[in-house]
Formats: structure tokens, C-alpha cells, sequence
């Protein structure tokens, strides 16, 4: 009788660690994307890169259906987001400063906590 689940096999876990960097990797993009696109559009594309990082953190959660996926599309959307702040010494930057920069900040910060925290859906039996 074998004992071992597939989600403790090699293999799954292998996948489950390639779509953790996946999900790193397009956080780093969706929250430089969002950076850029924020501040174009204002107020529309504050709604644009909200429900982009929505779409993200969601997506990364439903993907691998734990919720490291998502603060694993969190932290790279996180890092993206602080080194934009950041600005260059010439004293240009991203971020400009001001409410929409606060809002998306704040605001995918809320998201990324309200997918971690959303409940799981029992999965059919095989």
C-alpha cells in the first residue's frame, strides 16, 4: 500500500516551487507595471494596476492553492514597489509623492492580506 499523497511527491513539489518563482518573478513586473501605470492615468490607472495585483495575488493563491503563493507574488510585487520609491540621487524617482501613490501602496498591500486570508475552497475528490 503506498502511503505517500501526491502533493508530497517530488515532482508536485518541484512544480509547486517553480510556480512560488513564477509568481515572484511576475509580482516584480506587475508591481513595476503598476508604478508606471498608476501615475499616468490617475484615477484610472490606480484602478487598472489595483485590479492587477488583484488578479495576481488571487491568481497565485488559486495556482497553487496555498497561500505562500501569494506573499510569494506579494514579496516580488513588494520589492518592485519599495525600490521604485526609492528614487535616484539626481532626485528623480517613480513615485512622485501624493494620494495615488499612497493608495496603490496601501492598497495592494490590503489586497495581498485579503487573498492570504480568504478562505480555501474543499477541493473534489479525485
Amino acid at each position: 500500500m503506498n502511503t505517500t499523497t501526491p502533493a508530497a511527491s517530488p515532482v508536485s513539489r518541484n512544480a509547486r516551487f517553480a510556480w512560488y518563482v513564477l509568481l515572484l518573478v511576475l509580482g516584480l513586473l506587475v508591481g513595476t507595471a503598476g508604478a508606471l501605470v498608476q501615475a499616468a492615468w490617475f484615477p484610472g490607472g490606480l484602478l487598472l494596476a489595483l485590479l492587477a495585483t488583484a488578479a495576481l495575488f488571487y491568481g497565485g493563491l488559486r495556482a497553487t492553492g496555498t497561500q505562500v503563493g501569494v506573499v510569494s507574488a506579494g514579496g516580488g510585487w513588494l520589492v518592485a514597489v519599495v525600490l521604485l520609491s526609492f528614487g535616484r540621487p539626481e532626485g528623480d524617482g517613480v513615485f512622485g509623492g501624493g494620494l495615488g501613490e499612497l493608495l496603490y501602496l496601501f492598497g495592494g498591500m490590503a489586497v495581498a492580506v485579503m487573498c492570504t486570508t480568504v478562505a480555501r475552497l474543499p477541493r473534489p475528490a479525485p
